[in-house]
């Protein structure tokens, strides 16, 4: 696709040519910043963009700040509701109407699903979103996908475990899919009954002919020695019965000694932040990459803005 002047609100917005494009953006700035001594490219001297987090984040708004502001553009926007119009009763459509008249671009998250794609349809400028309830998460799903390339030198032909709360989890839910987009892959789901990744999405991409999909509640040797295991957390603010979250939040807790069984190759990736779901011995082990996992954000969402604005690398 034409990337300039367009909004990122789902994965669903992008081909695997798209991504193979956006991920080898990344590795360029990636390179380039590598040997910057100030890291700063400053491409996008003079562009104004938005920050817009009216719920908590650590590494999606500050990676996306970074981003920002290694490109040279200026950050405005708010991380909380506090101290602003929101609080008055001000609409998110009248937010986005004020904050297209300063910026050039929007990156947003919100609590509400379905909030990135109406704020994309009336604000006029490009708008990015940085996770909208527990519905789509797409650039961190693109950081992963980085991550699992960087790591393992492809991504067709790998077989990935994801872990932990799939009911929830927007990021399985955005990169389960994008993985059914690519050859040969076989995905392995493990949750608790409960936490069942959605049976819309199970049924959707078991249609295609180049996936495999295999669930189940146990931890098992498949899973132990696959490429990837992607673990979730159990997440408590997503749960309308709190009693419900307690019985399972510790469903499943990754640590060395369950490591010891894991192929020496296989990853551990987790979007963060975590709680008990992998102990910290395991932050020590090659495998463990789920903080660098973090940092390859900033230069996929650097190459984002840079696309979306129009801009060449």
């Amino acid at each position: 696709m034409n990337f300039k002047g367009r909004s990122i609100i789902s994965i669903r917005d992008l081909s695997v040519d798209d991504i193979t494009n956006i991920l080898g953006t990344a590795q360029k700035i990636e390179s380039l910043t590598s040997q910057s001594p100030s890291k700063t490219l400053n491409i996008a001297k003079g562009k104004v963009i938005a920050s817009l987090f009216f719920e908590p984040s650590t590494r999606t708004r500050l990676s996306f700040e970074t981003a920002m502001q290694m490109l040279g553009a200026k950050v405005i926007g708010f991380s909380g509701t506090e101290g602003t119009s929101v609080k008055k009763g001000e609409t998110l459509k009248d937010t986005a109407l004020t904050v297209a008249q300063y910026a050039d671009m929007i990156v947003m998250r919100h609590p509400l699903e379905g909030s990135a794609r109406y704020v994309s349809e009336v604000a006029g400028i490009p708008v990015i979103n940085g996770g909208d309830g527990a519905n789509q998460h797409p650039t961190q799903t693109l950081l992963d996908l980085y991550t699992i390339a960087k790591r393992k030198g492809k991504i067709s032909g790998l077989t990935i475990a994801m872990v932990g709360d799939l009911k929830y989890g927007r990021t399985v839910h955005s990169l389960a899919y994008a993985l059914s987009l690519f050859d040969n892959i076989r995905l392995i789901f493990v949750s608790p009954e409960e936490l069942k990744m959605p049976k819309y999405l199970v049924d959707e991409i078991s249609k295609k002919q180049n996936i495999d999909i295999v669930e189940t509640r146990d931890i098992s040797d498949e899973v132990l020695k696959s490429d990837v295991i992607y673990v979730t957390r159990i997440q408590k603010e997503r749960f309308p019965d709190p009693q419900e979250y307690h019985r399972l939040k510790s469903a499943y807790v990754i640590d060395a000694k369950l490591m010891e069984g894991a192929a020496k190759n296989t990853i551990v990736m987790h979007p963060l932040p975590r709680v008990d779901e992998i102990s910290t011995d395991v932050d020590t082990m090659e495998n463990a990459v789920y903080f660098p996992q973090a940092g390859n954000g900033v230069p996929v969402r650097m190459a984002l803005i840079l696309l979306l604005l129009g801009y060449d690398v």
